[in-house]
């Protein structure tokens, strides 16, 4: 499905473009090419020739990712990345059912494997630190808030696994799948069909950004749940 980047963006001035990354999109160009060869980066300079992105999503995380439309937005953004002065705030749903309030995970992380997943490291890892808040809890799962404040690869769904909290449908961190089955008391399958996830990913979503405009006002930017991650939680919501 060809993406229209316009579609996409939900803020933009000289400096900026903040867009609401759909699931199942690259951030920057993969070394295997998409099928349709489509990645955030190659949208946006298609639509803005200098632009850069701030930072990154995994491929199927969706939401609010930042992008700089020169390179002395770039730098204004990159500093206060460094600095920890932007502030992230995903939304997860996780397997279980979880009262986290303010709950602060600090745990080192390293690569493993072929670069493609994170694990704890005490010793060669390096520093991470994600804070939980519980939104909303259901009967099998709960809608957390995760707050970031170091940016490791995976950060968020390794430190949820570190809770026994994995992220729904999460095999890599020990997350499963959820079914309408799991929720819904009297939930009958038509004989001979086979009964599918309510979401086809892992149940991340970038929720907000805030950070600092080149003329030093603090502006927090909102990217709305997409489809997917919104039938999920109607669907939890109903069964509560």
């Amino acid at each position: 499905m060809k993406l229209n980047f316009e579609d996409l963006i939900v803020f933009e001035n000289e400096d900026y473009i903040l867009i609401n990354k759909p699931p199942h999109v690259a951030s920057l160009d993969e070394r295997t090419t998409d099928r349709g060869g489509q990645s955030i980066l190659r949208l946006a300079k298609a639509y803005h020739a200098d632009a850069q992105l701030g930072h990154r999503l995994d491929k199927e995380t969706s939401g609010i990712l930042a992008i700089a439309k020169n390179p002395e937005a770039y730098r204004h953004l990159a500093m206060q990345f460094e600095h920890r002065e932007v502030t992230k705030r995903y939304h997860a749903v996780t397997n279980g059912v979880h009262n986290f309030e303010g709950i602060s995970v600090y745990l080192p992380i390293s690569p493993i494997k072929d670069g493609t997943a994170v694990r704890i490291d005490r010793e060669k890892g390096k520093v991470a630190e994600t804070i939980f808040n519980t939104l909303q809890a259901y009967r099998t799962t709960t809608l957390v808030e995760c707050m970031p404040v170091t940016g490791r690869m995976h950060q968020i769904r390794v430190h949820l696994m570190c809770l026994k909290a994995p992220i729904v449908n999460d095999p890599t961190y020990g997350g499963k799948p959820v079914f309408l089955s799991d929720v819904k008391r009297k939930f009958n399958l038509k004989e001979g069909t086979e009964e599918l996830p309510l979401i086809h990913r892992v149940a991340l979503h970038a929720h907000s950004l805030t950070f600092a405009l080149l003329d030093g006002e603090e502006q927090t930017f909102v990217a709305p749940y997409p489809k997917d991650f919104n039938v999920l939680v109607k669907q939890l919501e109903k069964f509560v």
